[in-house]
């Protein structure tokens, strides 16, 4: 279903002004407790150089401005969203130009784990459907645990799509990494997840690897700054639609640095 451009614009500034009306004066501190309600909000806008999604760029190499909310619970369920602008390759039958995220889920933890169970639906609003084609919105489900020995932070991760991105098929998708913390409040960190999709031509590519490790620390006023190398095992060829190989494709699965700012509030 498209989503009319003014629709969309209703659709942003209803986001902007919820944000607005459940943080009305946000402290510089990671979440804001609502003890009333038994709520605590969490704000995390986000600039990088680029959006990255398993190793695969989602803005065409280009910046990417982020913003996520999430609202849990004491009883540990929670929502959110996740909001980015999106540009996928320069064809005439994709205009993605942004990305909404809604999600839901439960945190606990079980002996000494921490574990969060939820659901990730993936939305491009105001993406065209071209005769032929299909809508790239999918949804997942998703297991996320963590645990921590003294300075190690170790995670890993397991999602999974009935009906992956470009109406791809099975997506099956597992990730595991770590956090170090480092002297003088330097975090190293390192990822390495890998997809399988079930009718890889409707995706764009073979099943495939993705690694990331980098490095992060707070700068200024709980602003923190990372940088990060991120590749995949996917090469340039196999990386570009068919649809696409005559533009000579847009670089999306090449290794690169990642610069974020972030700020949690």
């Amino acid at each position: 279903m498209r989503i009319k451009s003014g629709l969309l614009a209703a659709l942003r500034h209803a986001w902007v002004a919820a944000a607005a009306l459940l943080l009305p004066a946000m402290p510089a501190a990671a979440q804001t407790a609502i003890p009333s309600l038994g709520l605590t909000v969490t704000l995390t806008p986000v600039v990088a150089n680029d959006y990255l999604f398993r190793g695969i760029s989602q803005t065409r190499n280009n910046w990417a401005y982020q913003g996520t909310v999430d609202v849990q619970h004491d009883s540990g369920f929670y929502i959110g969203a996740f909001l980015s602008n999106a540009k996928f390759l320069a064809s005439p039958w994709n205009d993605t130009r942004q990305e909404l995220d809604l999600l839901a889920g439960y945190r606990f933890e079980l002996a000494g784990v921490a574990l969060d169970l939820g659901y990730i639906a993936y939305l491009y609003p105001g993406q065209d459907k071209a005769p032929g084609t299909q809508l790239n919105e999918y949804q997942e489900i998703a297991l996320k645990a963590s645990y921590t020995i003294d300075i190690v932070k170790l995670m890993g991760a397991f999602n999974y799509s009935p009906n992956f991105f470009g109406r791809s098929g099975d997506g099956f998708y597992v990730e595991g990494g770590a956090d170090v913390t480092l002297p003088y409040g330097f975090t190293a960190s390192g990822r390495l997840g890998h997809q399988w999709i079930e009718r890889n031509p409707l995706f764009g590519t073979p099943d495939y690897l993705w690694y990331s490790i980098g490095v992060s620390r707070e700068i200024y006023a709980g602003v923190t700054a990372s940088v990060a190398w991120y590749g995949t095992d996917i090469s340039k060829r196999d990386c570009i639609p068919v649809a696409d190989r005559a533009t000579g494709g847009q670089r999306a699965c090449d290794g690169r640095v990642l610069f974020t700012l972030s700020r949690v509030f």
